[in-house]
């Protein structure tokens, strides 16, 4: 079996930067299994599936399926506009996990509408999830939870860019990823970066499903429906938010295309 398969850097227009993606395009669905070990082979943050009979999209970390992911849902729309299957302008919708997704081709790249995630601020954040991501209590000014992912809010950028976790007491730890995010600086309205160990990705670059919490808290907190986000991830990486009715979000980035190859099965 022969598969066409690429490596995508997303929320970003140059290579090295952003979040690497891979994007396997089938002209039929694969079996579980096998998406599963062709993503652990392709060994980054994501490798996504898209169908094309049905348009069904899936996506894989190297340990586990995940129900929702911006950068590999960008990455592929990307791939499907650079291959003449998505026109400038025009829209696509996959069928994911997490329901209906629309992804359109616009100039400054690619347009997501995603589910917009309201996270539920909590009293406190737990000491142990603190500890593990080497923040004092003190330096922390909320905590929130966004279905199984953890929100933790400082009010310094800069403690945000120094965060060393210990992802060994992370993964000790309840959850499925944590979001610690600040008030940006400059062009940036929020800085954030995100930690998910338990499914094999100790820091993903550039988050766009943590993005659909994030837009909701800083949108709220900010009183501004527009938002320009930074993710503070050594690859870093620019997201363009702005919040719809309905409860969506549309998370818009560019992207560029690293590897072109054929995956020999």
């Amino acid at each position: 079996m022969e598969l066409e398969i690429y490596q995508v850097d997303a929320f970003s227009t140059r290579p090295f930067s952003g979040n690497p993606a891979a994007v396997c395009i089938t002209p039929q669905g694969l079996e579980t299994a096998l998406m599963q070990q062709i993503a652990e082979e392709m060994a980054v943050s994501e490798t996504a599936f898209l169908n094309l009979a049905d348009n069904n999209l899936r996506w894989f970390t190297p340990q586990a399926e995940v129900d929702l992911c911006g950068h590999g849902t960008l990455a592929t729309a990307h791939i499907l506009r650079q291959n003449g299957r998505l026109a400038q302008g025009a829209a696509i919708t996959f069928h994911t996990l997490s329901g209906p997704l629309t992804a359109t081709a616009v100039p400054q790249g690619i347009e997501l509408d995603f589910p917009l995630l309201t996270p539920t601020m909590q009293p406190e954040a737990p000491a142990e999830l603190l500890k593990a991501l080497g923040l004092a209590h003190e330096q922390v000014s909320g905590y929130g939870l966004f279905g199984a992912k953890q929100l933790v809010v400082v009010e310094d950028a800069q403690v945000v860019y120094a965060l060393k976790p210990d992802f060994a007491a992370l993964r000790a730890l309840p959850g499925r990823g944590v979001a610690v995010t600040a008030p940006g600086q400059n062009e940036y309205d929020c800085v954030s970066r995100y930690f998910a160990p338990w499914v094999g990705v100790n820091e993903d670059p550039v988050t766009g499903s943590a993005h659909c919490a994030l837009a909701a808290y800083w949108s709220t907190r900010l009183g501004k429906r527009s938002l320009t986000a930074y993710q503070a991830s050594p690859r870093g990486g620019v997201l363009a938010l702005a919040l719809r009715e309905k409860g969506r979000v549309l998370i818009g980035g560019g992207a560029h295309t690293v590897l072109v190859g054929t995956l020999r099965l």
